[in-house]
């Protein structure tokens, strides 16, 4: 269904605005040159609010909503084990990671590596993170966003996907980091507002004008099975979601890997004003993690329901699920539909802009700067740009025939990110919190990370061995803890130097901070007791 005049009026207006405002915000004193600091951690000076609406806004990408969204439709609320669990972790991440980075002053995660273990696991990981950005996550945001916009609009995907990169560059790449945290907030609020359109619209359909209460409350009759958290061994979906073990077991070691080192979402974090406002910043995001599953899962839910009903086509579904949410923005009636097709865009480009700016802060600070240390002020921003445009220009060409032949992106994505997620959360904490731990003790976790995992998945393939990939994790994870202290132990102790000194750094939150973290927790509690 094509768009009306003032549907494109709405998206007209939202980029026009977007990109003001990142020109606004970009802009630099008379005389004044941008330098590392400026472009890759805003000055060091972001708000409390920019970081969490940041972080929300570079973490709700096209891989959540087209792709839960889709999940939605197959698993059901299950699924939103993926957002409530994160709302956790980053309370964690606040309390004990970020003092250690800040105290550091870190820009990436490799450079903390480096510190703690030496330039050789700097390297390895560095050239990781590059390659898995790149050829993983920009591609799916791509891939996903265009599958979407093509449902809703009829554009071939591909035309959609050099748009989107298109829009990413062009508000993004002068700014830096300061451009896209302070145009997150507008980001974040068109894309919960869209996404509570599309939800309404959706629920009210299920009532047949009734009401989004009342469509709510059919699809919990309706559909009992699609509210289950903890899915049952027998359930389709049990090898994506193994019941308890997505409270047990390795999701855990996922979350901690994409909330805690992932350079895309806690650069946000480095670039803050302070600890403590970091610290609110990510207490904020936490809160907003907690009604992601109500825009992005339950119009899947409800798409299920009115595909079984006949009004919607429900073997184009079952065919592609991550068609879902486009199929669905079909049905918002014209004006609304701007809004919501601005929400799907704001998603994209923000994730987009944000990983652009971490993959080129790795390259440029821990590969190239490397190799040419005394560069002048300004060398390293351009060098920034330059590996970011290359880097959406290579996701760009990389997307379809990567992702095109997946049933599902979504899933397929936390099962690349399964293999050396283990080994990353292992080698963060053992290096935090165990001084014994040395540079062979990383390279064995990071190697026997990918090691077991490729054999446990060889396995899999072959009928040999069933094991959610969940599970999986989980007992690499637990490996890989063990291979880092029995290579540490057998191996000379590091330098005097390398151990990280936490007797200075501030572990103790505020009041304030400590009745969020009992409020968030007390709601997922309330949550996972009724839909258990």
């Amino acid at each position: 269904m094509a768009l009306e005049f003032l549907d494109l009026a709405i998206v007209a207006a939202y980029a026009v605005i977007l990109v003001a405002l990142a020109l606004f915000v970009s802009r630099e004193k008379a005389g004044h040159v941008k330098d590392s600091q400026d472009y890759f951690l805003a000055g060091r000076a972001l708000p409390w609010w920019a970081v969490g609406a940041s972080l929300i806004a570079a973490n709700i990408s096209a891989e959540q909503i087209i792709g839960q969204s889709g999940q939605g439709y197959v698993v059901g609320l299950a699924i939103a084990a993926y957002e409530w669990q994160a709302a956790i972790v980053l309370l964690v991440v606040a309390k004990f990671f970020l003092p250690i980075f800040l105290k550091r002053e870190i820009y990436t995660m490799p450079q903390f590596l480096d510190q703690r273990f030496g330039s050789g696991v700097k390297s390895v990981m560095a050239v990781f993170w590059i390659v898995l950005y790149t050829a993983v996550n920009l591609t799916a945001v791509l891939w996903l966003g265009a599958l979407a916009i093509n449902g809703l609009t009829g554009l071939a995907v591909w035309p959609a996907m050099a748009a989107l990169a298109a829009f990413a560059v062009i508000y993004s790449l002068y700014g830096g980091l300061k451009a896209v945290a302070l145009t997150d907030i507008i980001q974040v609020v068109i894309l919960i507002v869209g996404g509570a359109v599309i939800t309404w619209v959706a629920l009210s359909l299920v009532a047949d004008g009734g009401g989004p209460v009342a469509g709510f409350a059919i699809l919990l009759s309706e559909l009992p099975g699609h509210f289950e958290m903890i899915l049952p061994r027998d359930h389709a979906s049990y090898g994506d979601l193994p019941g308890i073990w997505t409270l047990l077991g390795g999701l855990w070691v996922l979350h901690f890997s994409y909330w805690g080192f992932n350079q895309y979402i806690i650069q946000r974090a480095l670039g803050a004003k302070s600890l403590d406002e970091a610290r609110k910043g990510l207490a904020f995001a936490a809160f907003l993690k907690l009604l992601i599953p109500l825009i992005v899962v339950v119009p899947g839910i409800a798409a299920l329901y009115l595909a079984q009903e006949g009004r919607l086509d429900p073997a184009l579904l079952a065919a592609r699920p991550d068609s879902t949410y486009g199929v669905l923005m079909t049905l918002v009636p014209g004006g609304l539909r701007g809004l919501v097709f601005a929400a799907l865009i704001a998603a994209i480009v923000s994730s987009l802009a944000s990983m652009m700016n971490s993959i080129s802060t790795i390259f440029t600070m821990d590969i190239y700067r490397a190799l040419r240390p005394n560069g002048q002020r300004g060398h390293y921003v351009l060098v920034g740009r330059i590996t970011a445009f290359a880097a959406i220009l290579i996701a760009l060409l990389l997307a379809q025939p990567f992702l095109g032949g997946f049933e599902s992106a979504f899933q397929t994505i936390q099962e690349y990110t399964g293999f050396i997620a283990p080994g990353v959360v292992a080698v963060f904490l053992l290096g935090f919190f165990w001084k014994r731990m040395n540079t062979p003790g990383a390279f064995g976790v990071l190697a026997g990370s990918v090691g077991l995992s490729f054999v446990f998945w060889l396995m899999a393939g072959n009928g040999s061995l069933e094991l959610p990939f969940v599970i999986r994790i989980w007992i690499v994870f637990l490996a890989c803890l063990a291979l880092g202290v029995i290579v540490s132990l057998i191996t000379p102790a590091p330098r005097e130097d390398r151990p990280v000194d936490l007797s200075g750094i501030r572990f103790a939150t505020t009041g304030g901070f400590n009745v969020a973290g009992i409020a968030i927790i007390a709601i997922l509690a309330l949550i996972y007791g009724v839909f258990w």
